[in-house]
């Protein structure tokens, strides 16, 4: 058990509310584990008919994983407490998206890279005009993963790819529009649609029932840039596509880009390029826990990380530095599978 999340039962409803406000309830082991423990046991319990996934105080909903713990792990014990934490991390998140009950996020707040985790498998995905939505791995060296390769791989057209790349944050109303989300709620209506679930009226009536008309969303107007700026599954070309136009937002987001780890943003159009291929999402799991046992231990995660998390001066130094200096056999080689008996496997049930 932890402080770290509560778990409760509420009439109908199994409650999943992280609790590390201090550290917009990043995720950790301890957290990962009560949330399987629970899952576990109301997979089984005729009394539980939903699961509702929410946060304490604070000004988010999860803000991802605990980022500094894996880069620790990725300095100190050559990641094998980091690969332990990705291993039990995607097994939750597998487990969310096969789970038999209904369960309902509210991704009120911050919700990125673990978040999205947790919240997106979810039937009932709830945003509000709090929310910020983001999977902003590559700029801290890492990619889009716990399952982000398979959600973001099959949005319209190349929305995935650019918030791949970019990092871009979604407000609730560009969720929406996205399809990120189910429904759009004012954050003041989060509690009485939560009290309603529990006592065991409709899911789908509660939150329909409760949804706003959501503002016009941003993002809609750039999906032609989008289109054409992130069209090819080759960073090189969607950097020259962005140089090559004169326009402000190409401006705005080719300097966004060029923050961004070269070897990340490889690695994540090559991701969601695969991903597109697959039908069974554990083995997209699969494929992204073995691209995490390998970026965990190149220098560009310990080192964005330094830089954003740590020294906090947001200035990394990439390794290699230019899309150029990444070589097609580096990215075969985080691809590549792992050696026998160590490959992710999805829980298995009694």
């Amino acid at each position: 058990m932890t402080d770290e999340l509560i778990t409760r039962r509420e009439g109908a409803a199994g409650f999943l509310t992280l609790n590390r406000p201090k550290a917009i309830h990043a995720l950790t082991p301890a957290m990962d584990h009560g949330m399987t423990e629970a899952l576990l046991a109301w997979r089984e319990d005729s009394q539980v008919k939903v699961v509702i996934i929410d946060h304490s105080e604070g000004r988010g909903f999860c803000a991802g994983g605990d980022v500094a713990l894996l880069r620790q792990s990725a300095l100190t014990d050559n990641g094998v407490s980091g690969l332990k934490f990705f291993f039990e991390e995607y097994q939750l998140n597998h487990m969310m998206f096969t789970y038999p009950k209904p369960m309902v996020a509210f991704m009120d707040g911050i919700t990125m890279g673990g978040g999205v985790g947790i919240s997106q498998p979810a039937e009932f995905r709830v945003a509000t005009e709090n929310t910020r939505y983001a999977m902003p791995e590559t700029g801290i060296g890492l990619f889009p993963d716990v399952g982000g390769g398979w959600y973001l791989a099959r949005l319209p057209g190349r929305i995935g790819e650019f918030l791949a790349l970019t990092g871009a944050r979604l407000n609730g109303a560009e969720c929406l529009w996205a399809g990120l989300c189910s429904h759009y709620l004012p954050a003041d209506s989060l509690a009485n649609a939560k009290g309603r679930i529990a006592a065991g009226e409709d899911i789908e009536k509660v939150l329909s029932d409760l949804s706003i008309e959501a503002p016009e969303a941003r993002i809609a107007g750039n999906v032609d840039l989008i289109e054409k700026h992130f069209a090819s599954d080759r960073l090189e070309d969607i950097i020259a596509s962005l140089e090559a136009d004169d326009g402000e937002w190409a401006a705005k987001e080719l300097k966004t880009l060029r923050s961004k780890s070269p070897q990340a943003c490889k690695v994540a159009l090559r991701q969601l390029a695969e991903s597109r291929k697959l039908s069974d999402f554990a083995d997209n799991m699969a494929m992204e826990y073995r691209i995490g046992a390998r970026t965990l231990l190149l220098p560009d995660f310990a080192e964005g990380v330094r830089a954003v998390i740590v020294d906090k001066d947001q200035s990394p130094t990439w390794t290699p530095p230019t899309p150029e200096g990444v070589s097609d056999e580096l990215i075969e080689s985080i691809f590549a599978p792992l050696p026998e008996g160590e490959e992710w496997q999805p829980l298995e049930f009694s």
